[in-house]
């Protein structure tokens, strides 16, 4: 299918790796030119290099979009090295695994900070540009935790509630201009963090040895779903790259989980 993405030019933080790399590589795929982003260089240029001798464009940018200082930096790269973007992916953040016993108000303010005022940044420094171009494309990736979340990383789940608000809003601050915004709330994806996570948690809570073996007892005792499996980064990226593009211009201010049917909700 031809998204009529041909020279569009997007921004995909947090893409070295896991799900923004895999987001990146649909779009490249799909004729987008793409800036990789993450901290590491060699972990960036090898996410660029894969897309790069597909036959896709690919560049790379570096900061910590933690930082106001580093964020400006990484605008003023975007400017340089494209001349800005079509289309942002918010999909850099954190998480820990902690509860609301061992979780201080200043974790609280800081994974806010990485997880919402990140986004919160990068949208007043390249919004302009999309603003000037009348068209253009905000996809926050958030979490079914925004809506449905658990015990524990409440500090989690609550910044990823705050992205999903703040999506809301600006779709409705932007209306008339040609620039839609809208979230992806993932469930459990089986990127390779997430499964070095559950690995190490098995012993405990006897889930076995194997792969399979673990993610069977996650489905039973943490987070059930009618698809019988967790989810996996090529389930995210197909559904980022239709929103992303001129065919879901009717599409603004909504919220789309990709969970297995695990969250029992209408809507």
């Amino acid at each position: 299918m031809d998204l009529h993405l041909q020279g569009k030019r997007a921004l995909v933080t947090g893409s070295s790796s896991g799900i923004g790399a895999t987001i990146a590589k649909a779009l490249a795929r799909e004729g987008v030119t793409v800036l990789i982003h993450g901290r590491d260089e060699a972990r960036a240029q090898q996410a660029a290099d894969s897309i790069t001798s597909s036959g896709g464009r690919a560049f790379i940018v570096l900061g910590n979009v933690s930082s106001d200082a580093e964020t400006a930096h990484m605008a003023n790269e975007v400017e340089r090295l494209l001349g800005g973007i079509d289309i942002l992916i918010n999909n850099a953040g954190a998480f820990v695994n902690r509860t609301w016993e061992t979780a201080t108000a200043a974790d609280w303010a800081e994974l806010y900070n990485a997880n919402v005022l990140s986004t919160v940044r990068l949208v007043r420094l390249l919004l302009p540009g999309m603003r000037e171009r009348g068209w253009g494309r905000i996809i926050q990736i958030a979490t079914t935790e925004a809506i449905a979340p658990f015990p524990n990383m409440p500090d989690y789940a609550a910044s990823k509630a705050a992205m999903v608000n703040l999506t809301v809003s600006l779709s409705k601050a932007l209306s008339g201009t040609g620039i839609t915004v809208n979230a992806v709330s993932p469930g459990i994806i089986a990127t390779s963090a997430v499964q070095q996570w559950y690995q190490a948690l098995a012993p405990h809570r006897g889930w076995g040895e194997t792969w399979p073996e673990i993610e069977r007892g996650v489905l039973r005792d943490v987070l059930p779903n009618t698809v019988g499996r967790l989810g996996r980064e090529e389930d995210v990226a197909p559904l980022v790259a239709f929103l992303a593009s001129p065919l879901a211009g009717f599409i603004n201010g909504s919220n789309y989980r990709i969970d297995g049917g695990s969250t029992a909700t209408v809507n």
